[in-house]
């Protein structure tokens, strides 16, 4: 009986570890974050990416000053743009630092847009695209296009697990040791098109370290980037 106590106080002191959910955005300013101000403001109170009257000409990331670990992420997405000016595409980059010299960001990214809701891409890389929904069409079903849509995140050790309006997309368990499992997290636009994406609603639960996890210190910080590297298509293609 005396064991049975001695459980639940522990398990009760593990749950405590975990911090209260923090907002990431104050509605008013880009405090805490980091990225070209040409492409990113404020408006309406939301993170605002992109532009409604000029192509983007190459990828954009706002990004968290902050680096985290084990997390889950909230936020609220909504992506525009005419897809008859180049790829309207966006996504939520976690795990994540900037490439030296580059607009670019190296990790993982939870993607949006037309035929790549849901799917987890391994942005300046692996360049590819590393995890689908079973469903197929899970992610491209549960979104409101053009409209606000939720992202749920949440990263634990080697796992990582996507939700798009409260329906699962992808979960995906990394197994290359040399993949760093900490990082920043960033909204993107995606060059190429005239589009807008906008963020709202961000909070952040961290949840207890990984003992031993790989670490972008341990692992090395992303080298200059190849201008050979593959880049995202318009098509997106399948997992490998």
């Amino acid at each position: 009986m005396k064991l049975r106590y001695v459980g639940v106080f522990l398990l009760a002191a593990a749950c405590s570890l975990a911090a209260a959910p923090a907002s990431l955005f104050d509605g008013k300013s880009l405090a805490g974050w980091e990225g070209d101000l040409k492409w990113w403001s404020v408006a309406d109170g939301c993170i605002t990416g992109g532009s409604t009257t000029e192509k983007i000409p190459r990828n954009q990331f706002l990004a968290t000053e902050r680096s985290f670990q084990n997390f889950e992420l909230r936020l609220k997405i909504k992506l525009t743009g005419d897809p008859k000016t180049g790829m309207i595409n966006s996504g939520v980059q976690i795990r994540s630092l900037r490439v030296p010299a580059d607009t670019e960001m190296s990790g993982y990214q939870v993607d949006a847009g037309d035929g790549w809701w849901g799917k987890l891409y391994d942005e300046s890389r692996r360049n590819k695209v590393i995890a689908v929904p079973a469903d197929p069409n899970a992610g491209e079903n549960a979104v409101k296009k053009g409209e606000w849509n939720e992202y749920r995140i949440r990263a634990e050790g080697p796992r990582i697990r996507a939700w798009i309006n409260g329906v699962a997309t992808v979960d995906y368990t990394e197994t290359d040791p040399n993949v760093a499992l900490d990082g920043k997290v960033a909204v993107q636009i995606h060059s190429g098109g005239i589009a807008r994406v906008q963020a709202k609603d961000i909070t952040i639960e961290e949840l207890p370290p990984t003992p031993g996890a790989p670490t972008w210190d341990k692992v090395g910080h992303p080298k200059p980037r190849d201008p050979n590297a593959k880049k995202k298509k318009a098509n997106a293609p399948a997992a490998k």
